[in-house]
């Protein structure tokens, strides 16, 4: 069972330093391995390349091999890529990201064009880019004259997020065929015995935070199911002067990793995910085209996402 120790209600006096120009870049360094699409080249690169850089950056990584049956019923192999980060506090903590890429870009307008693979620099990337730039930071404050206390934080990379069932297919319809990596990595949580098992307090997950107009709602299921920690989080970003990004509206349910996290691994998390209520997706409108690259990355929206997902985690 998770800990499901209430979240505190104040937030730190102490601002955390965050570099959006650091999260840029490492946004950019994964889009430069091209499409991440699962067991492609591209996605090894990037992945042997995430493992190097959490190891440089001082964490204690493990990898997560494993197989799910894809939309098409299909044996889907995965990595998910997994980083302990200790702390100076006894609570622990997951910030997770999905690293993989589409590989079919099914909202193009050009038929031809919904074949190719979505860069990813937003939907994938920048949630991955921001989670590194909090590890960078952590770890400097370690060295600083006077250290600021932080929790332990696990950070979960999961694999096949965005292999989901393609607009094209016309095969048998099947549940479940979005977010494999985070599906195995709860039933593996799950298996293992209450007393081996990481206490989680709560978890954040980060999808789509690079957009230049990014709104971030209140997700139904992060309502339902981390409604403390959902409050907590976006009191932080108003402290902090993010309040036209951390909107007070409700948004419908949103398929994506944290709904595995919930259901299945027993872990309140909360999806900081953005959400476009005028659009015909919900999403961008670039999202899932060949539009998802670094044009549509903007250092502001991650400095907030950055310092308000830092400051609440790092709470006393």
């Amino acid at each position: 069972m998770a800990c499901q120790t209430k979240p505190k209600t104040t937030t730190t006096d102490v601002r955390w330093s965050f570099s959006a120009d650091s999260a840029y870049n490492y946004i950019a360094q994964q889009v430069a391995f091209g499409p991440r699409v699962p067991n492609s080249a591209e996605h090894k690169a990037c992945g042997d390349w995430l493992v190097s850089e959490l190891q440089r950056l001082g964490a204690q990584v493990e990898e997560q091999y494993g197989t799910m049956p894809n939309y098409a019923g299909e044996k889907q192999h995965l990595r998910n890529i997994i980083a302990h980060v200790p702390g100076t506090l006894p609570s622990t903590v997951i910030l997770c990201a999905h690293w993989d890429t589409r590989p079919w870009c099914d909202e193009e307008d050009n038929y031809d064009d919904r074949f190719l693979p979505v860069i990813g620099a937003n939907d994938g990337a920048s949630g991955v880019g921001v989670i590194l730039e909090i590890v960078r930071q952590i770890q400097l404050s370690r060295h600083a004259d006077k250290a600021i206390p932080f929790p332990s934080v696990d950070i979960l990379f999961f694999d096949c997020e965005d292999m989901g069932t393609p607009n094209h297919y016309t095969g048998v319809q099947r549940e479940n065929t979005w977010c494999l990596g985070s599906q195995y990595w709860a039933m593996q949580y799950k298996k293992t015995p209450i007393e081996l098992r990481t206490k989680y307090q709560f978890g954040i997950l980060l999808d789509m935070v690079g957009d230049p107009s990014a709104t971030f709602p209140r997700e139904y299921f992060s309502t339902t199911y981390a409604a403390g920690y959902l409050e907590h989080i976006w009191r932080t970003a108003i402290q902090l002067g993010y309040g036209r990004y951390f909107v007070n509206q409700a948004t419908y349910p949103i398929t994506d990793d944290h709904f595995y996290i919930n259901t299945i691994a027993g872990i309140p998390c909360v999806d900081i995910i953005d959400y476009k209520p005028n659009t015909q997706t919900g999403f961008a409108e670039w999202w899932h085209t060949q539009q998802d690259d670094m044009r549509n990355i903007n250092r502001q929206t991650l400095k907030a996402v950055g310092e308000t997902v830092i400051t609440t985690i790092c709470s006393r």
